[in-house]
Order: C-alpha cells, then structure tokens, then sequence
C-alpha cells in the first residue's frame, strides 16, 4: 500500500510540475493530498505553496492535515509562514481554533493567550466584509470566561463593550445583527448607561451599514477561489484585475470617513488582499508602493518593493521603480546595491541596465566614474550600438564635450558599421554640429558596406540631407544614386529608375507642408501604383486609396508623418435610408444587384456575367438576364425562396382570364414587381389615413407573395404585357414558358375589362 502511495504521489508531482501554474494539475494534486498519509502529503503541499504561495486554501488544508494528527510545533510553523501573507477569514479562523485548543486547559495564563490571540486576528482581518463571525466568536468568548469577584465581572463587561464598540462601526456583513446585539447588552447592564452610549454609537452604526451595501457591491465581483497565476490575458483575469482596482478605488476614497490611520489600515488591507490573487501583477506591487511613498511611508514603500523583487525576481521594471524610490530620498547606496543587482555578473547584461547605470553613477558620482563604467561595459559581449550612442549624446549635452562625443562615435562606428540605426543616429550628432562635409563622408562610407536591402533607411536620410542643405546638382545625383541602388532589390527594374512627379513633390515639400493636396497625392500614389504593377497578374485591379499606401521607397517619396496621418472618410452616397418596418437579411453571397450588367461581385471582385449566365439553367439565365439592376441593398435570398416554396401560386392557361385573387384588389406597378423599394408606398395609398401598429407591420413584413395586391388598372397591366412580349421575343423560346402564363392571365383580363 505505502509502495502503491509513492507511485501516486511520484506521478502527481510529475503531472504537475509540466506546467507550473496549471490550475487543474495544482487542484488534483491538493485532492491527492488529502488522501494520503501525512509522511506522503507534506512533498506535495511544500510543492503546492512553493507555486502558490498566496493560496489561502492550500495552506488551509495544509495545517488542518497536521492539526488532525495533532502535530502542534508543525502547525506552529506553518501558521508563521502564511498568517501574514493570507489575509483570509477561514485561514485565521482556523488559526484560532488551534490557539483555543492549546490553552484551554492552562486556566488564566491559556485565557489570555487566547484573547491576545483574537485581538491580534482582528487587527489584521476584522475589516474584513467577512470578519462578522469572528467579532461574534471574540464576545461569545469573553461572555463564556468564568468571573470570581465584582471587578473581574466588570473588566468582562468593560472589555465585552469595547469589543462591541469596534465591531459596530466595521462595514461587515454582520453589521445589523451585532448592533442589534450590542442594544441588547447595554440594556441589559444599565438602561440609563445605555440611552447614552447608543445615542453616540447610531450615526457610527448607520454610516457602517451604508458603507458595507456600497462595499459588497464591488466585493460580489471577486473571485475568492482564484489561484495567483501569471497574466495570460484571459478575460476572466482581466475581469478581477478590473474589479479589485474597482474596490481599491473605493477604500481610498474613504467613504465612511474614518481617521487617516484607520483609512490608510484599510487600504492597506484590501491591497495585501489584492496581491492574494494577484500577486504575479507588477503594476498592483508599483500601485501599492506608491500609494505607500505618497502617504509619506517610504519604509513601507521599501518593503512593498523588496516583497514585489522576491515575487518578480526578473520584472526590471520594478527593479528600477525600486532604485528610483530610494534614490529620490538620497539612499544612494541602496539604489546602486538594485542597479548591481540588474547588472549581475555584467557577462548577461543588457545595454539599457548598462545605459541606465552609467546615468547613474553620472548624476551621482560624476563624470569619471561614468566614463571608467562606460570603458569596462563596451567590452561585454552584450553590448550594442546603443551604449555608444547614450554615452556620446551624454559627453555631448551634459559634458558639452564635442569632441569626446565625436571620438566615441567614430569607435563605434568599427564596431558598428553595418547598423543602418547606428548610422543614423551619429549622422544626426554630425547634423548637431553642422559638419556636412563628415556627413557626406559618413553617408558614403556607409553605403559602400551596407547591403543593397539594409540601406534603405540611410539612402532615404542621405536624400533628405542633400534636398535640405545640397544644391540642385547634388540633390538630382543623390535621388538617382539612390534609385539606381535600389532598383536592384526589388522586381520593378527599369521603371523604379524612371522619374516622376512625386519626386518633385518630395524634392519641395517641409514638415508638413507639400506643394500640393491631398487629393493630388492620392492621384500620384495610385498612379505610380498602377505603373509599377501594369504588367503584372493581380487579384485586385483596385489600387490603394491614399499617398501612403504607395512603395515610396521605390518612388523616392518620404513616407512623411503628414501623409500617413490622412484621414479616409466614408462615401455616404452610398448608405442605404433606415426603414423600420423593413426586415434586410444579410447580402447575397453570390451576386450583387448589378452582375447581369457590370459584373461586379458583392465582395469587390469582378466577373464576366456571360460566366455566371452559362452556369445557370437555360430557363433561370434567361430570367436573371432581364432582372433589372437592385437599388439598394439586396434581398435575402433564402427568405425570399421560403415564401415562394410556402406560396399557392394557381397556374394559368390561355386566356382563362384573370386569376379569382386577382380580382379584387389593386396591384402595385412594374417598377415594384422589379423588387424596388416602393412597395411600402404602395401599401400605404392602399389605406391612406391608416396607421398600423409595429406587430401588424411585422406581419406584413414577413406575409407571402399570394397576400400582396396586385393592379387593376388596364394600363398598367397593358404595359406589363408589352413588356413580358417584348422579352419573350427576345430571348425566344427558351423562356416561352415563363411568358405564357403571365401573358394569358393578363390577356383574360384585358378582354373582360375591356368588354
């Protein structure tokens, strides 16, 4: 049996430590715990707790297993380890029932360890929303003590009434049940004593109540069972982030407006319950040191941070919060002791620690000990352009040495030659000191060794330079050499060594100031598009809207901020008028209203229609092909097909005359047969002063084709067969079915009206 235990534990502890904070592993381990010997379980929870070492639950279950087979200095230990870290009701009631356990039979001594024991609970959970038990467990207690003499009775009474006294003004869910308690107990001692004391605990009483409705308000969204995880960005979390800041903001307004020590108790409070669930969150750990720095306890704030390091040992944002915490406050030693521990060993290092320590020890220690950090850190491994080019910029501005900036950049510039940023960056510093002569110089030297498809970026500065301080000829030969370069990375060829009018737009804009509009920009951009790709296969023929959705790298334009930031409005020529009564189900996914003619499709593509025709039943294209074009948006086909399939719609022969439904009622002309949208006229002339309610409308909206009138004016109807004769001549006898039956009825119709 004990073999068979360690084989189950040994497989937990494998399952689980595949992923570290696996919610589910973590929840069958502790399950697994449970069940096994106290020899077996302790691997498990230290394992548990090492992970999650904010669970109030693990740590619940943990002591309990070791209360239960009465292991007293192991249950000492554990309580050590977690009481302050778990704010948690059920966790400290537990504590207590230990505490009650071990001094029960100490008499007087065991007594007042236990009601130390339950003062010091109350100091950490009795603002608690749930700590209404523990004051009522607290005065149960203090009731049960036996009493010898009439002092002794009234030192119970006296420290009964201070218990009350504190419990009454806490917004806890037992609020209303301890003052009604507390009215009970001072009547009970002394009515006269008592009409004076309520008098003066009410407005402390109701203020606690209202607070605790508001309160439970944002507590209720809490999930008190959630494990501490790092963020994975799952809506559940962002959920409780969300509601904790909700509560934080509310303890900090101190709605019950309490004495600064007893509002700043609480707040501290509800973010030591915060850092309960979320505690693998940086910027609750930064929020609460804050909050702490602000309230003028920086030895707080100390703490915050060096708790929030031992629980993010690798978050460098805290890190650096840290040492500006204590740097602010002249603790320079301290803030240098939090950047040695971001450096290291120095080998793993990254540049911005080193950027950052050498700002360090410039403000604080002076120019040389930068410059000695600045020699050693060039020399690691892990140093990049970017600790030359801090340094050189610091020598420059702060130093006001040119000449030292200039040396540190030309060293770099060994080191860092095929970094087009780099290159950059020291052409910038050369621009500083108007130095165009090393400028060209350091343009040329560069663009000699960069790759064609890396000097992109310093042909396009090189450009600029020479639009902004060369001459015409230098400016013309710098655009050529740089479109002859990159000709050469890409598949345009000879076309992208072509000039155009937006290079002229470039070679004589500023800033945002171009010498032309926006709508002339556009009309270049599309145009240099539609050259570039004219003799090639695309999907989509349309070119992209806007002067910056073209290659300006191929067209030698300056993607300019002023340009990108050009807002597209919508055509609303094109919106389609709300209606109410109309019921619009989504878009054809096949055709738009306009294929039998343009052959656009709904998705923007385009397509022959003679295509789509020849796919269709000979019957069925000739129908499409006389379909006029939908104005507005398009039907929803397979509504429309389930009316027509519920329809009883009589055939009609010859010249039977008109059909009995027809006789009776009007019908709306041949432009609304065509599906337009004047069908709602029609209806309403057909009751005119009748407004009908929103559930009739909704039934006319969904009713059939056989339900909606049609017309009995013969000229209407002459004209709709002309028009039916017209297109059964035309398409032949492909559609001579089609035809007959409407032209027979309406055939029998003329002849009866006329007669």
């Amino acid at each position: 049996m004990a073999n068979e235990n360690e084989e189950t534990n040994s497989l937990s502890l494998s399952d689980g430590d595949a992923d570290k904070y696996n919610v589910e592993a973590a929840e069958a381990l502790a399950n697994e715990a449970m069940r096994l010997p106290m020899s077996g379980a302790v691997p498990i929870y230290e394992q548990l707790l090492s992970t999650f070492p904010t669970s109030a639950k693990y740590w619940k279950q943990y002591v309990e297993a070791q209360m239960a087979v009465n292991n007293d200095e192991a249950t000492r230990q554990i309580f050590s380890r977690c009481l302050l870290n778990c704010l948690q009701v059920p966790l400290w009631r537990c504590y207590i029932r230990f505490i009650r356990k071990i001094n029960d039979k100490k008499g007087i001594e065991g007594q007042e360890e236990t009601k130390k024991a339950f003062d010091f609970m109350l100091n950490y959970v009795g603002a608690d929303i749930a700590s209404g038990p523990v004051w009522m467990e607290y005065i149960a207690y203090l009731k049960s003590l036996p009493v010898q003499t009439t002092l002794e009775e009234s030192q119970r009474m006296t420290a009964i009434r201070k218990i009350y006294q504190r419990a009454v003004v806490m917004p806890t869910q037992h609020v209303e049940q301890l003052w009604r308690d507390y009215e009970n107990f001072e009547n009970s001692v002394s009515r006269a004593l008592a009409k004076g004391l309520l008098a003066e605990y009410q407005p402390k009483y109701n203020s606690a109540r209202a607070v605790y409705r508001e309160r439970k308000k944002y507590v209720d969204e809490i999930d008190w069972n959630m494990l501490a995880v790092p963020p994975t960005g799952s809506s559940k979390e962002e959920m409780q982030w969300m509601a904790w800041k909700k509560l934080l903001k509310f303890e900090k307004e101190n709605p019950q407006r309490v004495d600064n020590a007893s509002a700043n108790k609480r707040i501290t409070f509800a973010y030591e319950q915060c850092l309960m669930y979320l505690y693998h969150y940086p910027d609750i750990w930064y929020d609460y040191a804050t909050w702490h720095e602000k309230s003028g306890s920086t030895d707080s704030a100390t703490k915050v941070y060096q708790r929030a390091l031992k629980a993010l040992p690798d978050s460098e944002m805290l890190k650096y919060a840290y040492a500006e915490l204590e740097e602010s406050h002249g603790a320079i030693q301290a803030a240098k002791k939090v950047y040695e521990c971001l450096l290291g060993d120095g080998v793993n290092a990254t540049s911005l620690s080193h950027i950052q320590f050498i700002r360090f020890l410039r403000r604080n220690e002076g120019v040389e000990a930068a410059r000695k950090y600045f020699l050693d850190a060039r020399k690691s491994p892990n140093c990049t352009y970017h600790v030359y080019v801090a340094y050189a910029m610091m020598a420059f501005c702060l130093d006001k040495d040119a000449k030292l900036a200039h040396n540190i950049f030309e060293a770099g510039l060994k080191r860092f030659m095929h970094e087009p940023s780099y290159i950059l960056e020291y052409a910038d510093f050369l621009c500083r000191l108007n130095d165009d002569r090393n400028i060209r110089a350091l343009f040329e030297r560069a663009l000699s060794s960069l790759p064609p498809d890396e000097s992109v970026e310093v042909w396009k500065r090189f450009t600029e330079f020479e639009q902004t301080y060369g001459d015409l000829a230098s400016m013309l030969k710098v655009e050529q050499r740089r479109k002859e370069a990159l000709s050469r990375t890409g598949e345009d060829g000879e076309s992208a060594l072509e000039n155009s009018l937006q290079d002229v737009a470039s070679r004589y804009s500023f800033m945002d100031l171009w010498p032309c509009s926006s709508k002339d920009l556009d009309h270049l951009a599309r145009k240099e598009w539609l050259s570039r790709n004219v003799n090639k296969k695309i999907e989509n023929p349309v070119p992209p809207i806007g002067a910056n959705s073209a290659d300006k790298n191929i067209s030698g334009v300056p993607n300019y901020p002023s340009i990108s930031g050009k807002v597209v409005y919508p055509d609303i020529s094109r919106m389609v008028i709300y209606g109410p009564t109309q019921k619009l189900g989504p878009a054809a996914p096949g055709l738009s209203g306009t294929v039998p003619y343009g052959g656009t499709l709904s998705n923007g593509g385009t397509t022959n229609a003679v295509d789509i025709l020849k796919g269709l039943p000979p019957s069925l294209a000739t129908f499409v092909a006389t379909l006029p074009p939908v104005e507005g948006p398009s039907p929803d086909v397979d509504f429309v097909i389930s009316i027509l399939l519920q329809s009883n719609i009589p055939s009609a022969s010859g010249k039977s005359g008109m059909p009995q439904q027809l006789q009776n009622v009007p019908a709306p002309s041949t432009s609304d047969l065509s599906g337009s949208v004047k069908f709602k006229q029609t209806r309403d002339r057909q009751q005119p002063g009748k407004r009908k309610n929103i559930e009739r409308q909704d039934e006319d909206d969904t009713s059939t084709v056989q339900s909606q009138p049609l017309p009995r004016d013969a000229f209407k109807i002459r004209q709709l067969q002309k028009a039916r004769d017209t297109t059964s001549s035309r398409t032949g006898a492909g559609s001579a079915s089609y035809g007959s039956g409407f032209s027979g009825g309406f055939s029998g119709d003329l002849s009866a009206s006329s007669g």
